[in-house]
């Protein structure tokens, strides 16, 4: 098992030939990290059994079990992502400017790979590929820490993309796996301003507070997901049906699934009957305030920890609202700044949505689940950030880059 140490030292030696790498080298190394996977597919199935199997011996909850398990289905699309992140546009080497200043200085403005990137993460091994995917075309080298729930999951898809790596004209210290899952070997990589260059946390709201309390590399910060839907007075029954169904119950242990219902209450005694019948099929917990608890017939009474609270389970609170603004209060106090939706055929009513509320991705007549690098056409993501600087929302290739400036001259002396 290498230390942080050596760890840092491998992605700094493999720093300079990825930053310098042709679109070409990347993506044949690519392509040959997604060939791979699949042909992978039996050892790393092997190996994510032995992680699944010791986290419901632990008793973790079905949801999370969710995010752990890989299936055949699941490394194929892996291994996809791999391919589709390929078929992107490169980022690097962009010049999205050039202007000539008073002194015939030619000035351009250049997108530059990051560096090094290291990413802390939980029990999800598919963020093993994806991260890894997209640090690599963006050229950047990345150390991945993740949860000690998938550890043999990890260590399988690392192996195989380093054994891809091999094969290509770039080096494997690209992608690099921190085993040690410790706590103490955590913050010591939250402190690794001599390798890292950016670090990213992915993963639930006790890792995003370690991460941004402790941390002296800088963080760009993927944020938790408490996510709403509002019905407004003028809904479709069937649209706010479906969209709040799926935003609930399509996969409820992911950040982008809604927590809490907000539903205004004209329509709320004709929609609250039906929303309920359509999520006891998934034995949903409704958790209600004093109005919604008098139309609705199974019920636990909300309390203002639910209002604040990402589930991640089979689990909804729920409230009537007498207004927009009253809504749009809630969300704005309560909201991780995530994901929000809203169910209206009022096109104004939309329209102040989209402008009131501050979250990262606001909808009008969708669902919350699309908030996704993939869905998003990034090929995959790195992360949803919910900050405001450098980047916001899905975190794709573009995400990755910063820039310098590249000036031409003549002899000009200043």
């Amino acid at each position: 098992m290498k230390t942080l140490i050596e760890l840092g030292q491998n992605a700094k030696q493999a720093e300079r030939q990825l930053a310098q790498a042709s679109a070409k080298e990347k993506n044949t190394a690519l392509e040959l990290m997604a060939d791979g996977l699949l042909e992978s597919v039996d050892a790393i199935v092997k190996a994510n059994k032995l992680d699944t199997k010791q986290a419901k011996d632990a008793g973790i909850s079905d949801s999370l079990l969710d995010r752990l398990t890989l299936t055949r289905e699941r490394i194929t699309a892996m291994a996809q992502g791999l391919r589709d992140i390929a078929a992107l546009p490169d980022p690097i080497g962009l010049v999205d400017s050039m202007w000539t200043n008073e002194a015939g200085l030619k000035i351009g403005k250049q997108s530059v790979p990051l560096g090094v990137i290291g990413i802390i993460y939980e029990a999800r091994p598919n963020v093993t590929s994806d991260a890894a995917g997209l640090c690599f075309k963006s050229g950047n080298v990345v150390i991945l820490r993740g949860g000690k729930e998938a550890f043999n999951s990890n260590k399988a898809i690392i192996k195989s993309l380093r054994d891809s790596l091999e094969k290509s004209s770039l080096p494997s210290d690209a992608i690099q796996l921190l085993e040690d899952t410790s706590r103490e070997t955590a913050k010591e990589m939250m402190q690794l301003n001599r390798y890292l260059d950016v670090l990213i946390p992915r993963g639930g709201a006790n890792l995003i507070k370690a991460v941004v309390e402790n941390a002296t590399v800088p963080v760009i910060e993927t944020g938790t997901g408490n996510c709403h839907v509002y019905i407004d007075q003028t809904a479709q029954l069937e649209m706010a049906k479906s969209i709040i169904v799926n935003a609930k119950t399509d996969r409820p242990s992911v950040c982008n699934a809604a927590e809490t219902l907000l539903i205004h209450e004209d329509v709320a005694a004709e929609f609250l009957p039906v929303i309920e019948q359509a999520l006891s099929e998934w034995s949903v917990e409704l958790r209600a305030d004093e109005k919604a608890e008098k139309i609705l017939k199974n019920t636990v009474p909300a309390t203002e920890t639910d209002w604040e609270t990402e589930f991640l389970d089979y689990i909804l609170a729920v409230k009537v609202v007498s207004s927009m603004d009253e809504a749009l209060d809630h969300i704005n106090r309560y909201s991780t700044g995530h994901s929000e939706a809203i169910v209206t055929t009022d096109y104004f009513a939309g329209q102040r949505f989209h402008r009131e509320v501050d979250s990262a991705a606001v909808y009008v007549n969708a669902s919350t689940r699309f908030t996704d690098g993939f869905e998003f056409g990034f090929g995959a993501e790195i992360g949803i950030s919910t900050q405001k600087l450098h980047a916001r929302g899905p975190m794709g290739l573009p995400e990755l880059t910063s820039s310098k400036y590249i000036i031409f001259g003549e002899g000009q002396f200043r």
